[in-house]
């Protein structure tokens, strides 16, 4: 595996950091706006938890959920499908030399947060907290 000539670290770099925050703002801001030219996706609304840059800042990995949780297999789906309107408009915005090719992946966040606290009732694992 090559290593990155300015980060070496397991986890990302701060300028993989600032520019996945960057991109997740402006994707927020777009999808918010309707500025995309496809009424499927306008009409959902849609939260972007975190924006993931590969080490050389040519992938953008968005993680998304539909507002309420309904329509998840339509979202990864819709995105997909608009991934060129909204590259070359986010790529603008941030006056980017290189935009991010997108991907998008359902975020699983919330569903992991309520698997622990699911986990942290059971009274087995209660009574191992309180030894």
């Amino acid at each position: 595996m090559a290593k990155n000539k300015f980060h070496d670290g397991p986890g990302p770099s701060q300028r993989q950091l600032r520019v996945g925050e960057l991109i997740r703002r402006a994707l927020s801001d777009v999808l918010a706006r309707g500025d995309v030219h496809d009424p499927d996706l306008n009409r959902l609304s849609v939260t972007v938890g975190e924006v993931r840059m590969s080490a050389d800042l040519k992938i953008a990995t968005a993680y998304v959920l539909p507002l309420g949780g309904k329509g998840q297999d339509e979202i990864v789906e819709l995105l997909a499908r608009n991934k060129g309107e909204l590259r070359h408009v986010i790529g603008k915005k941030l006056a980017l030399k290189y935009a991010p090719d997108l991907r998008f992946r359902l975020d699983t966040t919330f569903d992991q947060m309520d698997e622990t606290r699911r986990l942290f009732a059971q009274e087995t694992v209660r009574r191992d907290l309180d030894e």
